[in-house]
């Protein structure tokens, strides 16, 4: 006999570790495009994608500013389900390459009624160090955490 689950639900805040990584990595791209033996129109096309990418990616995944952001998880009898101020509670179909490790946890998922899988890092400053351990936890041992949405 299995014990009745509980719910589990958590909310995460910007992480300051992502933001650095991200910014790290947008300035070594930036550097490597601008050292790079290309034409100048060449150069300024990979420069302006860089920083256009920069503009879409940090208020919807780093920064959390975007209603469109998931800025929190819960998973009960129903399933898995991500939180956004656009829709509010969506459930998800989560992959199996989702990733729980000690520094992040790094969500593959599905929305209801799309294909497009989708990802989602969520490092350990983002959460109480009790709530990451409790995601990750709830990751791993979840029976059916692999189950189509209903």
């Amino acid at each position: 006999m299995s014990s009745p689950s509980k719910a589990f639900e958590c909310r995460w805040q910007t992480s300051g570790l992502l933001l650095a990584g991200y910014l790290l990595t947008l300035g070594l791209a930036l550097l490597a495009v601008l050292l790079a033996a290309l034409p100048l129109w060449l150069q300024l096309l990979g420069c302006g994608l860089a920083l256009l990418h920069a503009a879409w990616c940090l208020p919807r995944q780093i920064l959390l500013k975007s209603p469109q952001a998931f800025s929190g998880v819960r998973h009960d009898d129903g399933g898995w389900q991500l939180y956004n101020g656009a829709s509010g509670w969506q459930a998800v179909q989560l992959r199996p390459s989702s990733v729980a490790l000690p520094l992040v946890v790094v969500l593959h998922f599905r929305l209801a009624g799309q294909r497009r899988v989708r990802g989602l890092c969520i490092p350990c400053d983002a959460l109480s160090h009790r709530e990451h351990r409790l995601l990750r936890l709830q990751l791993k041992f979840s029976r059916h955490r692999w189950a189509a949405v209903k």
